[in-house]
């Protein structure tokens, strides 16, 4: 992905888009997401509002780093704070406001938590390992 434009490196043979990096991060992550994954990355990407009640599923088996676990444009980390680092993990997203009573932080990074909380794009983090 450069920009906005993607280059096809190989057809699939299922419903998933895989990007084999997001070269604004500072670490590798590949990720793989569902039809509804994909809506709900394009409005991030956008800054518009992510469609509602359309569940996907996204999965960064590599792991992957965010400058904010609570604000999803942030570029840097918060002053005297460090980007969040993820292990490998399964996201369930577009499920804003439909979310169960999930820690709001990454407090044990072993355990389900919601990233983005209060946004339209909340999401469920599952570590996988």
């Amino acid at each position: 992905m450069e920009g906005d434009k993607t280059h096809t490196l190989r057809r699939g043979k299922n419903e998933y888009t895989c990007f084999p990096d997001d070269p604004s991060t500072p670490g590798n992550d590949p990720i793989c997401l569902d039809p509804n994954g994909m809506l709900w990355l394009q409005a991030l990407m956008d800054h518009k509002e992510a469609p509602k009640g359309k569940m996907g599923l996204v999965y960064m088996l590599q792991g992957g780093s965010d400058a904010s676990n609570d604000d999803p444009f942030a570029t840097q980390p918060p002053p005297g704070r460090k980007s969040v680092a993820t292990g490998p993990h399964v996201m369930v997203v577009g499920m804003a406001g439909m979310l169960p009573d999930l820690p709001k932080s990454a407090d044990n990074p072993k355990q389900p938590y919601i990233m983005f909380p209060g946004t339209s794009y909340e999401h469920i983090m599952m570590p996988v390992k």
